[in-house]
């Protein structure tokens, strides 16, 4: 483990949240980092383990998964930089909900726990901004409920390009950037088989909103996606 570069700490502040903090506790929750480097399939936490603190990606990708009794795994999210996630237990003290694990290989800054809690105890009016970090998901999930209850699978996987494409409300570069994602990975992420999958992006395709490559979908035409949405 390290401290961030120059190169990982302008990532880290380009995101939404963090940037929006004030700058002495962007200062101190930095002091109080360190960079950890992950392999491909090597798990950053596993669900049921004890709170170790907050991360957030800084290169590669973090899959974030659940398992079923008879060991079935259901893909939830793909976090990509600067996403920050972790933030649960901080609040209520539990275990961790979900298995999270590199997807390639990856880089993320783990900001621990005991210190965290440490701070927030000298500066209390801090858990405001860790609460906006929280209802921000909430909001979100809230929105992939009703998408689940009331929308076809259309508009559902519309919705999750489009969030993974504009990093769940982080900057991400171009929109022309590639989704490393396969198509089985998706029908996960929102309940579906693959060729149902593979109809709606082919009419996404036809449409001009996407390309399909061997290993990844490139989003040609963002506007275009969020007019599948209602």
């Amino acid at each position: 483990m390290s401290a961030p570069t120059s190169q990982q700490l302008a990532i880290i502040r380009s995101g939404s949240w963090f940037s929006s903090l004030p700058t002495g506790l962007q200062g101190e929750l930095i002091a109080m980092s360190r960079v950890l480097r992950l392999t491909h399939g090597q798990c950053l936490f596993a669900r049921g383990a004890l709170a170790d603190g907050l991360f957030s990606v800084i290169e590669g990708s973090i899959r974030i998964t659940t398992v079923s009794e008879d060991g079935r795994e259901a893909i939830l999210n793909f976090f990509e930089a600067p996403h920050w996630f972790g933030e649960i237990t901080l609040f209520d003290g539990n275990r961790r909900t979900h298995d999270a694990h590199s997807e390639g290989e990856s880089c993320v800054l783990h900001l621990p726990l005991a210190p965290l809690q440490a701070l927030l105890e000298r500066e209390p009016r801090h858990w405001q901004e860790l609460g906006r970090l929280l209802t921000h998901k909430i909001r979100y999930l809230l929105t992939l409920f009703d998408d689940a209850a009331l929308q076809p699978a259309q508009v559902r996987l519309a919705r999750r390009l489009l969030a993974i494409a504009e990093g769940y409300g982080e900057p991400k570069g171009d929109a022309g950037d590639s989704i490393r994602i396969s198509q089985e990975q998706l029908g996960q992420m929102v309940a579906v088989t693959r060729q149902t999958v593979n109809l709606i992006l082919r009419r996404f395709e036809a449409a001009g909103i996407l390309r399909i490559g061997r290993s990844d979908i490139r989003i040609l035409d963002l506007a275009a996606l969020r007019r599948q949405l209602p």
